[in-house]
């Protein structure tokens, strides 16, 4: 009520000022109006008053009685509107006057006054009007009537004029505002939830003017939509992403609010050793080299499964402890599972299942109805895990991969009013591929659960909303990259994940690390040396690399003995039959290829099956000459941006996948198909023969495109527009208690 009384005044106000404006407009218009008006009456009047003194005065004037004139003159000014009468006779002298008659007038009429009125004369005491009137007798003149009139009542008359016509415009700009706020009042919750409705794309209810709004709607959707990609660039242009930069924007975009992590892998793995001792490694897991960084700048929390040999031993009964084991900066909270449950989940449906339909590598994904049901019951469980550690009723979640696919809808269902980030790190295949799922709608609402999904690239995006629209009813604005289902929207966003930038290296340092490598597996110092750094997954394209080795000797044989492929492959998922063959598989390829070779120099390929930590990853990254980066499919790879971050030196050369995330930022690589294995050999030559020049022209670039898109920035494009958007979500809900009662779903 309070709302729409103060809505009024605001038009009634300024509408009824604008019309009292005008008014005062108007006035000087209206008194110049009335003042020839009375004039004009004046002079009739004048020619009125000269006929009935002629017939008072003839005779006494012919008898030569001016007493009597006189006498007769003062009876005339009775009249209240005469002020003073004369009689002057033929040759202008003044015969008779009233004592009110002013001597300085005399008997001439005077010229046209300041308002340009003929006998007007405007004195202190107020304005006069002075006519001249001939009096005749039988044809004859015999004198002039001097009448001089009393113009005062028009002042009087102007101003009763002047106030009513101001009481007639305020009392007409009343009723004109008030009809039209009453307009407006009535039609206000149609035009409100039109609007609204169509700016979140949904159809106009059926009191809404519809076609009136909609060319309205859509200019407001393509403005905010522009508005919000210029601050979106301004943000990402002018900020220096740092670990700094993030706890920023959790102050400022998030009013600090706290931050879950859920992924499968832990950042950080406890293991039993022989004498009883606990050893911290950290997984070789492209996810964890990109969210450990911006959990330490967060300072949350990150729930995982805990799969270490002494994980239950160095955290607290409920799982929690502080990490890094160092200098600890948030907490990891690990979920506990059994030997089949992990079976079920993470080995069968999760990399049986999901991790094949997603990577174009030619292997069957396999789908179990008791592994669907252990990845249901882990995923209830780790949302559970959500609920437990959120402090707040609205937190950041920021879900991982293909392991927690159910995980948004399931959290949504406890913390309606969280944040939801669900980033994908694999690729989203096409709607035919996908179809092969037996539980694909079950699969995308619980994606479609999220506030925002995230991806590496538009193309995954781009088949995530055509699978979306081929089996779940949704509405796909391609326009503004959001999904609706069920009123609720799910921004579907590429977000080109990457690394934390690393501290500068001492160029003695890189040196040194190049005779110490090569020292390590017993090579010449002028030896030239590529790098394979994978998890051993038949998707890294690890077998067609080495072929690509193969066909590089026997087409450039000057390279036998003097070149060697470093090919660290971390042992992953060994559990699984197909795993298990693909390592054979590698090791057979190895083991023929330097048998061909054997006896001609240092052999062609150094197979290293193990863990290395990332120290010495790093340090491989430096002594190389060439990073080989050949996968079938995947959805970023941050080998390829580890190898270019580390590389002060400016020297090296990065052949890279075209199946790779990172080939769409990195196109100064040398970009290969992976299963032309003559083009990899070739551009492995390429790279082996590149001047030092053209070497440091790429490298520079590649660096300071990595060394800005940084994985801060990848977490800071996501927070900002989980800011952005909770605030909208607050707006909305104040719009909608201030809108008369209307109500709307939380989109």
């Amino acid at each position: 009520m309070f709302r729409s009384l103060r809505l009024s005044l605001r038009f009634i106000v300024p509408l009824t000022a604008a019309l009292l404006g005008l008014a005062l407009l108007v006035m000087p218009l209206v008194d110049s109006l009335m003042l020839r008006w009375f004039v004009r009456d004046m002079e009739i009047r004048g020619e009125l008053v000269a006929n009935s003194v002629q017939q008072l005065i003839a005779t006494p004037l012919a008898n030569g009685d001016l007493a009597a004139v006189d006498d007769q003159l003062e009876r005339v000014l009775d009249d209240e509107r005469l002020y003073a009468l004369a009689l002057c006779s033929p040759d202008g002298r003044i015969v008779v006057r009233t004592a009110t008659y002013p001597q300085s007038f005399g008997c001439g009429v005077p010229e046209p006054g300041r308002r340009g009125l003929r006998g007007l004369i405007e004195r202190n005491g107020g304005a006069l009007h002075l006519a001249a009137q001939a009096l005749q007798t039988d044809g004859d003149e015999i004198g002039r009537l001097m009448i001089v009139h009393d113009m005062s009542f028009v002042e009087r008359r102007s101003n009763e004029t002047r106030l009513g016509l101001i009481m007639f415009f305020v009392l007409a700009g009343l009723v004109v505002a008030a009809i039209s706020a009453l307009v407006a009042h009535l039609s206000l919750r149609g035009w409100v939830a039109g609007v609204r409705s169509l700016l979140r794309g949904e159809r106009a209810p059926a009191s809404a003017p519809s076609p009136e709004l909609q060319p309205l709607v859509g200019d407001l959707r393509e403005m905010l939509r522009d508005l919000e990609t210029e601050r979106r660039l301004h943000d990402e242009a002018t900020m220096s992403w740092t670990p700094q930069t993030l706890r920023r924007l959790l102050r400022e975009q998030l009013s600090g609010d706290e931050v879950i992590v859920v992924s499968n892998r832990e950042p950080y793995i406890h293991i039993d050793e022989p004498d009883g001792g606990i050893r911290v490694q950290r997984p070789a897991s492209g996810l964890v080299t990109a969210v450990e960084p911006v959990m330490r700048a967060c300072s949350g929390t990150w729930i995982a499964h805990g799969s270490g040999s002494a994980d239950r031993r160095a955290a607290d009964p409920q799982g929690r402890l502080a990490v890094p084991p160092d200098s600890p900066a948030y907490t990891l909270r690990r979920v506990w599972l059994t030997g089949e449950e992990e079976r079920g989940y993470y080995y069968g449906f999760s990399n049986e299942g999901l991790w094949p339909l997603c990577h174009l590598a030619h292997v069957r994904p396999v789908f179990r109805s008791r592994d669907w049901k252990h990845y249901r019951e882990i995923n209830r469980r780790f949302a559970d895990a959500v609920v437990q550690e959120a402090s707040t009723e609205d937190p950041v979640v920021l879900v991982h991969d293909y392991h927690f696919a159910l995980l948004p809808r399931l959290v949504r269902k406890r913390l309606p009013k969280a944040t939801i980030i669900m980033f994908w790190h694999i690729p989203w295949p096409n709607p035919e591929s996908f179809g092969v799922c037996p539980w694909k709608e079950e699969i995308l609402d619980g994606l479609l659960g999220s506030d925002i999904l995230g991806f590496h690239t538009p193309f995954h995006c781009k088949n995530f909303a055509e699978t979306v629209d081929r089996f779940v009813e949704s509405r796909i604005e391609p326009e503004s990259s959001t999904i609706v289902v069920r009123g609720r929207r799910t921004r579907v966003e590429a977000y080109p994940i990457s690394i934390a930038w690393p501290a500068p290296t001492e160029p003695e340092a890189i040196a040194h690390t190049r005779t110490a490598l090569r020292e390590r597996y017993g090579l010449p110092a002028t030896h030239r040396i590529a790098l394979g750094v994978d998890r051993l997954d038949y998707t890294k394209g690890i077998v067609e690399r080495m072929r690509a080795v193969e066909r590089l000797l026997e087409l450039h044989p000057r390279w036998i003995g003097r070149f060697t492929l470093v090919q660290i492959a971390a042992p992953s998922r060994s559990a699984l039959d197909e795993y298990r063959r693909f390592e054979a598989q590698v090791s057979a390829a190895a083991a023929e290829i330097n048998e061909r070779f054997e006896g001609r120099g240092p052999a062609p390929i150094r197979l290293l099956i193990e863990h290395h930590d990332s120290a010495s990853v790093f340090d491989h990254y430096r002594a190389c000459d060439v990073c080989v980066v050949t996968s079938l499919h995947d959805g970023m790879n941050l080998v390829a941006k580890e190898f270019v971050s580390s590389r002060d030196d400016e020297r090296g050369v990065l052949i890279l996948s075209q199946f790779t995330g990172a080939a769409r930022e990195l196109p100064e690589a040398l970009i290969v198909n992976p299963y032309h294995i003559d083009q990899v050999a070739e551009s492995m030559n390429a790279a082996l023969m590149m001047s030092e020049a053209e070497q440091q022209a790429r490298m520079r670039s590649m660096r300071q495109l990595v060394r800005e898109f940084n994985v801060f920035r990848w977490a800071g494009r996501m927070l900002l527009d989980a800011g952005r958007l909770r605030r909208r979500v607050r707006l909305r809900e104040r719009i909608g208690a201030r809108s008369d009662g209307i109500r709307e779903p939380l989109a």
